[in-house]
């Protein structure tokens, strides 16, 4: 596929091979952009935030529609290239779509609920006879960078925010999985997107993504991706808008008078989709003493039973990771953890990309596949004695984007809610779960700022102070 640059789909001579990781099969190539693409691409975005910003609140909210109703008669075929190019099973991949489609269609609905406020000013000291009212409006422009392991629906949640603010974006696709923002974006300009409303560079972060995120022209920078990559951005980006989406390592605890059945199944749903590549995965099970056993009992079978193979088979739950050297990683923390007395439980296998779903038991805090992001298929369990220990446990962490608790006792689900440090808490699920209209982001160092239509698009414009000073 090109890549769109300044109303433009073009090639280059460097190019960039996008593989199926599953069999290694070539999907697509992609040019690979350097200095002058992102030149061209900031010179062109700053033509379209003037076109952008004289839409108005209707025509865009229009065209966010159109592209709803186009992705709708095109969700199959979205589908399949999100499995293909990224790994993830195919049903995994539809539901990516149908999620897309709601975050596109949200914020089209934002698009026309953008308003300001009166402000009583004459409730001041000094303020009488002044009347105050606020505006909003588009930063300008924006660059969007996405991570490879949602390449179409993580894309929406930063390209329709700013389209329905008024914005011009500039998209940056993760090197590994950006065929499907290209076909983004040939939808958004099918469905009435002025022609430099939108620029979607393909090449590698080093390459170009410092140029983009340190560029003065460029107004708010939103990214997800990893914690390291993320605070590279902050420090590069200067006195910018930034909303930085970035990892986790999530904790459930089970306390003892937990549905083991229903903790099974949730940690087996939550900590395995996407082959575990997923930021809010289940990924530190923190048990209860009295049912930790029992919990393990209850789980192995339904891990053990997760069929791994090719993702575009229908029978497949667990497709192959992006690429075999993060299938290599997760492997090696693996072994380093049973090296130091951890216990494999069930997995602990790699064919290529692929790694068995897998459970660990007798983890210790201290242990990588503890303490850092796995980001890969497998579930690690540690012990605790009482609830403050496991709420200890939880936030022993650099990380608290997600968390989750097993329990039927209100007021330690309660004392979960107000003292776990994370921005997502589920009652009775694992953390991976997200609805796409609401507020999403972390603390302490998953990120900052929220994601969500509604609360995406006030990132996404900047408020004005408007006071008359009347005469009477």
């Amino acid at each position: 596929m090109k890549m769109y640059v300044a109303g433009h789909w073009i090639d280059k001579p460097q190019t960039i091979d996008v593989r199926n990781s599953y069999d290694n099969a070539l999907i697509d190539t992609v040019p690979r952009a350097d200095q002058g693409d992102v030149e061209r691409a900031v010179q062109s975005a700053e033509r379209g935030a003037r076109a952008m910003a004289k839409l108005t609140s209707l025509e865009r909210a229009r065209i966010l529609l159109r592209a709803a109703e186009l992705m709708t008669q095109r969700k199959e075929e979205l589908g399949q290239l999100i499995s293909r190019e990224e790994g993830k099973i195919i049903a995994e991949g539809r539901a990516e779509v149908l999620r897309a489609i709601d975050t596109i269609t949200g914020s089209a609905e934002e698009a026309k609920r953008l308003h300001g406020e009166t402000i009583p000013l004459d409730a001041a000291s000094h303020g009488a006879g002044k009347f105050g009212v606020t505006l909003r409006v588009p930063c300008g422009i924006v660059v969007a960078i996405s991570p490879f392991n949602f390449p179409l629906n993580l894309v929406c949640h930063k390209v329709g925010p700013a389209i329905a603010g008024g914005n011009a974006v500039i998209v940056k696709p993760a090197t590994d999985t950006p065929l499907s923002a290209l076909r983004l974006t040939e939808i958004l300009l099918e469905a009435g997107l002025p022609p430099e409303g939108i620029n979607t560079l393909t090449g590698g972060g080093a390459e170009i993504g410092d140029l983009l995120v340190s560029d003065r022209r460029v107004r708010k920078i939103t990214f997800t991706g990893s914690r390291d990559v993320g605070e590279h951005i902050c420090r590069t980006a200067g006195i910018k808008r930034v909303t930085m989406e970035l990892g986790s390592n999530a904790p459930v605890i089970i306390m003892p008078d937990a549905d083991l059945e229903k903790v099974a199944t949730a940690v087996a749903a939550t900590g395995y989709a996407n082959a575990g590549q997923v930021c809010i995965s289940t990924q530190r099970v923190l048990a209860s003493g009295r049912v930790y056993a029992d919990f393990l009992d209850a789980l192995t079978p339904k891990v053990a039973a997760l069929k791994v193979g090719n993702q575009l088979d229908e029978s497949v739950k667990v497709g192959p990771m992006v690429k075999e050297k993060e299938a290599i990683r997760v492997e090696e923390w693996i072994k380093e953890a049973v090296s130091t007395g951890a216990r494999l439980v069930t997995g602990g296998t790699r064919h290529g990309a692929m790694y068995a779903p897998t459970i660990v038991a007798d983890v210790k805090p201290e242990m990588k596949i503890s303490y850092d992001e796995l980001f890969g298929p497998a579930v690690v369990v540690t012990p605790f004695t009482e609830i403050e220990d496991a709420i200890a446990l939880a936030n022993d962490s650099r990380y608290g984007l997600a968390a989750g608790i097993f329990t039927e006792n209100l007021e330690w689900a309660w004392k979960f809610a107000r003292e776990v440090q994370s921005g997502n808490l589920h009652i009775n699920w694992g953390p991976q779960w997200r609805a796409d209209l609401m507020p999403y982001g972390g603390l302490k160092e998953s990120g900052f700022g929220k994601e969500g239509p509604a609360y995406a698009i006030e990132e996404m414009t900047e408020l004005k102070m408007v006071v008359f000073h009347l005469s009477s």
